[in-house]
């Protein structure tokens, strides 16, 4: 049975643009853009033009782009290169349902002697507008742009107008192929995969007047320097593609939105004991998330494979391991038997209708059997 694939929060088939870019690029950009020989000249060029076609795409200056290995090492290199940046480092203050990324930045910032900060969620997910009330000399605040495990969308320009003199990092990987990312960000992350770019590649911005200091071993060197040689045919694929994406994605996010409510629907009238976690309305348009009492998850994602779709389950930044969702269990939601699909660009009515159609009575079989 062929798959239909439901997990483009993860990563998106690669987009045509991105599939014709990466091989344009392939013959002439496999040297290294940092040398001074034709071959290493050509590769420079290449990665420039990407630089300057996604600085458009985003609405920022190509100096402030700075292309990555992915999206963990933008999210890294931003959180930890500002408070690198600060002579007397205070907290890292973050969301309580950020990426893992930014959970392990914290962590690793905790060890270094440093102090790190959850703020909490509300019931839908959403921190509140102003998160560093009650917090003092903050280094930095991490706030993505919305949320990668249930679409709840995050107050980003209140949070900036509030967190005046603190650099805002916002992880905009979920929300990025979907919908322009609000102002007032000081460092944009996010990850080339996510709008069907390809895999080894992300895309880390830092707006001028933000100051960042390598947080590697190395050299105290520019952020480029600091990152590394990128793979150049990635990242011109990375560009090419978020040129497409930012064009269509106005139409795209309507239809895709219109099958999401479909699905929400369905299922509150189908499944029985069924939470759907996050805002119905205020969300990205791709992902739905629902929670089965009573009901494995690891046995559900099992079943639905079984039936022939690709899904998360558990937390998304760890499906490998099927643990409680950090986020659900911030948010004081269902955790246990937990689904997110994610709808794609290449997302079909049939396929949405096939898993529909299937869905309550693998729910049901699951629920007999473990009684």
């Amino acid at each position: 049975m062929t798959d239909t694939y439901f997990d483009g929060a993860t990563a998106q088939p690669p987009h045509p643009a991105a599939r014709d870019a990466y091989a344009a690029a392939l013959s002439e950009g496999w040297a290294g853009p940092g040398r001074l020989y034709t071959l290493g000249r050509r590769s420079r060029m290449l990665l420039d033009a990407a630089r300057q076609s996604a600085a458009a795409s985003l609405g920022v200056s190509p100096d402030e782009v700075t292309f990555t290995s992915s999206g963990t090492q933008a999210v890294h290199a931003g959180v930890l290169g500002v408070i690198a940046a600060r002579s007397e480092p205070g907290p890292l203050v973050h969301s309580a349902v950020e990426h893992s990324s930014v959970l392990h930045a914290a962590q690793w910032h905790e060890r270094s002697g440093g102090t790190a900060v959850a703020v909490p969620v509300d019931r839908l997910g959403r921190v509140d507008a102003d998160p560093l009330a009650g917090v003092e000399d903050a280094s930095v605040l991490v706030v993505q742009s919305a949320n990668h495990e249930v679409g709840t969308r995050q107050p980003i320009a209140a949070v900036a107008a509030n967190s005046e003199g603190v650099p805002l990092v916002c992880d905009a990987a979920a929300s990025l192929p979907w919908e322009p990312v609000p102002e007032g960000w000081s460092v944009l992350a996010a990850s080339a995969r996510k709008w069907g770019g390809l895999a080894g590649a992300g895309i880390l911005v830092v707006r001028k007047g933000t100051r960042w200091r390598n947080p590697f071993p190395g050299e105290d060197s520019s952020i480029r320097e600091a990152i590394g040689e990128v793979d150049v045919p990635a990242a011109v694929a990375a560009a090419a593609s978020l040129r497409a994406v930012t064009a269509e994605r106005g139409e795209l996010s309507k239809r895709v939105r219109a099958m999401t409510e479909r699905i929400r629907e369905h299922i509150a009238e189908t499944v029985p004991e069924v939470e759907l976690p996050g805002d119905p309305v205020d969300r990205l348009p791709n992902i739905v998330t629902f929670s089965c009492l009573g009901v494995d998850g690891e046995v559900l994602l099992t079943e639905l494979n079984r039936a022939g779709f690709a899904v998360s389950s558990g937390s998304a930044c760890a499906s490998t391991r099927l643990r409680p969702s950090h986020v659900l269990q911030a948010m004081g939601v269902l955790s246990h038997g937990n689904v997110r699909v994610s709808l794609h660009r290449e997302t079909t009515e049939d396929e949405v209708d096939r898993f529909l159609e299937v869905l309550p009575g693998i729910v049901e079989g699951i629920r007999r059997l473990s009684r």
